[in-house]
Parts: C-alpha cells; structure tokens; sequence
C-alpha cells in the first residue's frame, strides 16, 4: 500500500512515500518558511521525481496534532484538499504517536518520552514503550507541565529516549532524576511525515468529512477572548 504523508505540526515540515514499511522518498526542510508555501510544493516535486501522481497513491495521511495551530490546519487542509479531488481516503494520526517511531533506534524496551515545546511552560507529551521495534502507547496525549513530566517519569526503571522539538528542554528537566535518559540525535529528534507513515499503517482510514484536526488547547487568540469576557 502506497501511502503518502504529511507534517506540518512543528517548525519543521516534511513529506514522506511509504510502500508498506518501506521508506521510498522524503523530502524534509526545517528552514523556517511558512508550511502553506512550502508543503504542497515539496509533495509535487517529490511525486514528479518519483514518475507518480496522487493518482497512484492508496492513501493519504496526515499528523491531525497537537501542535502548532496553523501547521496542522495547514497539513490536515493539504491532504483534504488532495483527497477530495482524487477521491482518496485519509488517515489522520496523533503527532505524538508519530513521532514515537524514531524510537525505534532506542534499545528495546525503552520508555519513548514524546515532547513537543508548548509554550507557557508546557509540553504536548504521550509516552511509549519499545516492544519488538514498535513503540505501544502507555498514556493519552496530553499538555503537561514539566514538574508533571518528571514525577510521572522518575520512578519507572527504563532508559528514557526522548524525542520532539521539546526534547532539548524536557532532557534538561528528566537529568536531574534518576533515571537513564538519551537525548535522540537531532536527525531523529524532531517530527517526520516517515514516522505519519508507519503510524497510519495502524490506523484505520476515514472521509475526508471525518478527518478533523486535534489541539489538546485552545489557541491563543480563543485564550485572549476568555480573559477578556470572564477576566480569567
């Protein structure tokens, strides 16, 4: 099954062809640019270099979030956009779950320790285990605070492999615990549409009018409203 995936949930952005488990093309750029003027683009070139259209692909797949409200807006548009006028059905997946597959270069059995920077103190956290090269989710996505992290982490006796954009400062925060905690080397810190492949490999495909983007928060500007209507 050729899938073809999106990620857009972060700074950085990504595009990923997968057949099966089978890794065909990526093309990943964290440069900086707004993801609506760089996500589709990379897509069509990939797909031009490949000899192939949307046409060709059975699935189309997407990080639904948490993350950046206008990164995923952007990533879950693109792809319905694409299914509609192909007629493809599409697989929307927790950012989280999918940055859980870089993982899978941690030793077996390692806790995977998913840490998105978001903001005011927090983090978009889930953490998985390793079992025979697939990371098996052991709690919800969630917004965190860093103390929370810790304490749900400090007594569990496995190597701690984190990954994420938040990864740096969630590192800093589990090193003073005692516990084994690996830093992911940058090329496998941060979000790709790869791991959105693999993740959707388990997930079941939707319509277009079911794919939904998740937040976990509400975004600033909702924030900003509450305060001034309830002054809180």
């Amino acid at each position: 099954m050729k899938i073809l995936a999106f990620e857009s949930s972060a700074r950085t952005a990504s595009v990923a062809l997968c057949d099966g488990a089978e890794l065909i093309s990526q093309y990943y750029q964290n440069c900086g640019l707004t993801h609506s003027r760089t996500l589709l683009p990379m897509a069509e070139d990939m797909l031009k270099n490949l000899g192939l259209s949307v046409s060709d692909i059975d699935l189309l797949a997407v990080a639904r979030g948490p993350g950046s409200f206008t990164g995923v807006r952007i990533g879950v548009s693109v792809i319905k956009g694409l299914a509609w006028a192909a007629e493809k059905p599409v697989c929307g997946v927790s950012t989280l779950g999918a940055m859980a597959w870089n993982g899978a270069a941690a030793p077996e059995g390692s806790l995977i320790c998913c840490a998105m920077d978001a903001r005011r103190n927090q983090f978009y956290n889930a953490l998985f285990e390793m079992r025979d090269g697939i990371p098996f989710r052991l709690c919800e996505d969630r917004a965190i605070g860093a103390e929370k992290l810790v304490e749900d982490i400090e007594n569990i006796k496995k190597t701690v492999f984190i990954v994420g954009d938040g990864a740096g400062l969630c590192y800093n925060a589990l090193n003073k615990c005692e516990v084994r905690v690996i830093l992911a080397p940058e090329p496998l810190r941060y979000q790709s549409a790869w791991g959105v492949c693999m993740a959707a490999q388990r997930e079941k495909a939707e319509t277009v009018h079911e794919l939904l983007p998740v937040y976990l928060r509400l975004s600033q500007a909702e924030r900003e409203r509450q305060e001034r209507v309830f002054g809180r």
